[in-house]
Parts: structure tokens; C-alpha cells; sequence
């Protein structure tokens, strides 16, 4: 393409589409290049079972996605995206036929946790109270903070393991596997520091404003989020891969939706060698083993509150969920893995047939693994929803390897974007004052590789954008 513009992104993930839109709201001239034949990386639905029957190829549930300070203030609803909210964000079930829900009233939440309720509004409440005060700052790049004193409060909370704030706070063992269900999210050992801070910011969120998801799939809010781009006059190329930079068109900026490891295989970047070095030491984390089952009628949990519940968390105790997690990072995998279910179309009808449903699950994996775990994860509903497999009509299933073909940024199966330890959890992918810039200083990094890490935020792209308006277009 012999066509100038101000800025070239190549990735039209969540990060890639945000930093497109920013560029545009700004009045600049973008494009952006996809290498698949449909826009929004993870963020799409297929019919992946039997004929009317609508899947979350990866990212389903999306409570960040409607919280985001960027992403979550655009007009979306204009361009067709409707919001469903579950009766109930999130819940995990125990042996017992127990079940612990986390309901957007905290209050309520508290209140069936005896003893440690109390102690759960001292953990959530200031959090969930000034949430709008401190999600910019949470959700960006590390700098001096907009809120020094409620980012410090947060701060001794997050930087902890979650076993140790578990611990701290609670005293119930079904209430520290409760936090520990949110604090999974991390794919990090839950005794690995910094691991709370997934805990705390979703549960929050779970509060303040549900685990909502987009009616008809996720792939709506891509859906929605490229018709917006495109009414402010921005260009989509689908099934455009970019091997070489020269390639590109003429442009003052380039905006790369990648990981480190993609960024590294296109020639002719013209990036410093020392910034390369660094590159290749990013470190990957754990994958996923995910499917999905097309089901003649909804899962049968024991508990009425799983019923109702959009996301399950399954972890039966504190101690199968520490060595789940822990294992995982060893190259093993525990027999009772952690599994996060999804369950769209108790809430949404038009995911399956009449009388029809689907489901959504994953369990952590060792990096890489292309081993098959249905049966594990099978076996963990069976424990909270005896005759599950009675139900299902078709499943769908994706190991580590098939995930990367799916989208080449879920590298060994990380969902992430890169390992979010405390080493990387705000200097991604290497420590810089903009992590965002490269060494070619037309160049940036825009994907989930960046601050503030995985997740369907767009916050990545955002930041990236108001980097390059700084850069060049100040």
C-alpha cells in the first residue's frame, strides 16, 4: 500500500482496536492489519459444537471489558452491543453441597460467610467504594498515582500471595478457597507474591459492577467495537499477515498487538540489539486447557447458587487448589485441577437452541501442554454436579497448541500475554519508563505484553496510543 497514514496498528485484539479507536477520537489517520480472516484475537464466538449452538473461542466472561476506563465509556451500545448481567457474578461450590456466592451486594456477600464476614468487608469495602478513583491508576502503566494514599492501601493488600492475605484475613477454610477461586485468575502459584491482586481487583469488580458478558457472544463486542472504529473514519485489512516491516505503508508511528516472541520474527524492524536481548528473556506462563460442550440441559449443580451463577470457580479446598496451581508451574498436573466454568445461556437465550444450553470451562496447564484433560475437568463438575456428563451433547476441545493456532498471541497456551509475577507485573515486557516504546522510536508495543497485563480491557492499546500522541503528535 503506497498510502501514508499517521499510524499503523498490526493486531486488531482488544489492545490493537483500542489504540486504533484512540488514534481516530484524536484525528489521526489509522489502519489496522489482521492476520485472520475476522477481527479480535481471543474475543470471538463460533458455532464450535453442533449447528446454533454460540462459543466463546477464548475470552467469554468480561467484566473488565465493561468496567474499562477507555473501553467501557465508548458508545458501543450504538453499534449493537447489549450487556447481560447473571443473577450472581460468580460462586464456588464445595463436597458438601455447600456453596459460597459472591453477589454484587457486598453486604449480602459478607453476611453468609459467619465469622470471616466482617473481615471480608474490611478487605472489599474501601476497595469497592473507591474503585472509580483508582481504576486508572490500576489499570495503567506503574507511575506516580492519581490516588497515592488509596493506591498504597491497595498496594499492601495486592503485593502479598494470596495464601498470605487469605490467611490474614480469614479463618474459615471455604472462605480462603472463595478468594482463592478469584485470585486463580492469575494463573500464578497462589503462594507466588502479587497473586492476591487478581483476587482483589475481580472480586471488587464482581461488586461494584457485575461479571456481565455480551448478549449473542464476546465476538459482540468486537463486533461492536470495529463498527465504532470504522464510523470515525479507521480502515480494517483482515487476513494480512506482517512478516516484514517494510511491508507496512508510510507511517509517523507503528502500533504492534504482539508478544514479544511474534515481535522478534518480523524482519527489518531496526530494533537495538540490547532491547532484542531483553525481548527474548520475557517470560511465558501457564496455559490453558479449554472446551466447550454444547449440553441438552443446564449443568446440574448440587447448590441452587451455582444454578444461578455465571462464572463457578471449582477448587474444594484450599489445599487442592494451592497444588493445582503450584504444579502447573513444575511441568505436572494435579488430578484435581482448578476449572472456571462459564454459563452464558442460563442467561442468555440466544446462545443455544430452544431448550438447549452451552458451557465454557478451562483449567490451568503446564506451558505447552498438548495433553488432554477432558476427563479431569469432567470429573471436577461431576464432584459439584453429578450426571453432568449425562448432558452433553458435543464438546468442543482446544490444548495449548490449538489455542496458538487459534490466535499466535496465546503463546504455550498463556492466556496472559506473559507470566504476571511480581517480576513482570508492571515492568512488561522490560523495565522502561514507557513500556510501551521500543528501541526504534516509531515503534510500539500495544498487546497484553504491556501494563496492565491480560484481560479484555483494551488499557494496553490505550496507553500505547496516549504514548504515541505524546511522542509525536503533541
Amino acid at each position: 500500500m503506497k498510502e501514508d497514514y499517521d499510524a499503523v496498528i498490526v493486531g486488531s485484539g482488544s489492545n490493537g482496536i483500542a489504540a486504533a479507536i484512540r488514534l481516530q477520537q484524536q484525528g489521526l489517520k489509522t489502519i489496522i492489519f489482521e492476520h485472520a480472516p475476522s477481527p479480535g484475537g481471543s474475543t470471538k464466538t463460533q458455532e464450535l459444537t453442533l449447528p446454533g449452538f454460540k462459543h466463546d473461542v477464548g475470552s467469554s466472561i468480561l467484566p473488565l471489558g465493561y468496567a474499562s476506563p477507555f473501553l467501557g465509556n465508548l458508545p458501543l451500545q450504538k453499534f449493537g452491543l447489549k450487556w447481560v448481567f447473571p443473577d450472581i457474578p460468580f460462586s464456588q461450590p464445595f463436597e458438601d453441597g455447600s456453596a459460597l456466592a459472591c453477589y454484587q451486594d457486598i453486604e449480602r456477600t459478607a453476611n453468609e460467610l459467619g465469622e470471616d464476614g466482617q473481615q471480608y468487608l474490611k478487605l472489599f469495602a474501601s476497595l469497592v467504594d473507591n474503585w472509580d478513583a483508582l481504576k486508572d491508576d490500576l489499570l495503567g502503566p506503574l507511575g506516580w498515582p492519581d490516588n497515592p494514599l488509596e493506591f498504597l492501601k491497595f498496594g499492601f493488600k495486592a503485593l502479598p500471595s494470596a495464601a498470605m492475605v487469605a490467611n490474614h484475613y480469614f479463618k474459615n477454610d471455604y472462605t480462603k478457597a472463595f478468594f482463592y477461586g478469584s485470585a486463580a485468575h492469575s494463573t500464578l502459584p497462589l503462594k507466588s507474591l502479587a497473586s492476591s491482586s487478581f483476587g482483589l481487583v475481580l472480586t471488587a469488580l464482581a461488586h461494584k459492577c457485575g461479571w456481565p458478558f455480551p448478549q449473542g457472544g464476546a465476538g459482540n463486542f468486537t463486533n461492536s467495537l470495529v463498527a465504532y472504529y470504522k464510523s470515525l473514519g479507521g480502515r480494517l485489512e483482515l487476513d494480512h499477515s506482517i512478516k516484514d516491516f517494510n511491508a507496512l505503508p508510510q507511517a509517523t508511528s507503528y502500533l504492534f498487538d504482539l508478544t514479544p516472541k511474534q515481535l522478534l520474527k518480523i524482519d527489518n524492524l531496526n530494533l537495538g540489539w540490547l532491547y532484542k536481548k531483553r525481548l527474548k528473556a520475557y517470560k511465558y506462563g501457564a496455559g490453558v486447557f479449554k472446551i466447550d460442550w454444547a449440553l441438552k440441559s443446564p449443568i446440574p449443580f448440587v447448590n441452587e447458587k451455582c444454578r444461578r451463577s455465571g462464572t463457578v470457580h471449582l477448587g474444594f479446598s484450599t489445599q487442592e487448589m494451592e497444588e493445582s496451581e503450584h504444579k502447573i508451574h513444575k511441568g505436572k498436573m494435579s488430578s484435581k485441577p482448578y476449572v472456571l466454568i462459564a454459563q452464558h445461556s442460563l442467561f442468555d437465550k440466544t446462545r443455544a437452541p430452544d431448550g438447549n444450553h452451552t458451557a465454557w470451562a478451562y483449567c490451568h496447564v503446564p506451558h505447552g501442554s498438548t495433553k488432554n484433560y477432558t476427563d479431569l475437568i469432567e470429573n471436577q463438575i461431576e464432584r459439584a454436579a453429578p450426571g453432568f456428563k449425562e448432558c452433553v451433547l458435543q464438546r468442543s476441545t482446544m490444548n495449548t497448541e490449538q489455542l496458538h493456532v487459534f490466535n499466535p498471541n496465546i503463546i504455550g497456551g498463556d492466556i496472559n500475554g506473559g507470566r504476571q509475577d511480581i517480576t513482570q507485573l508492571f515492568t512488561r515486557p522490560v523495565t522502561k519508563f514507557s513500556p510501551y516504546k521500543t528501541s526504534n522510536a516509531s515503534v510500539y508495543l500495544c498487546s497484553s505484553s504491556t501494563p496492565p497485563g491480560g484481560g479484555v480491557h483494551g488499557m494496553c492499546g490505550f496507553h500505547a496510543a496516549q504514548q504515541v500522541l505524546k511522542d509525536h503528535f503533541s
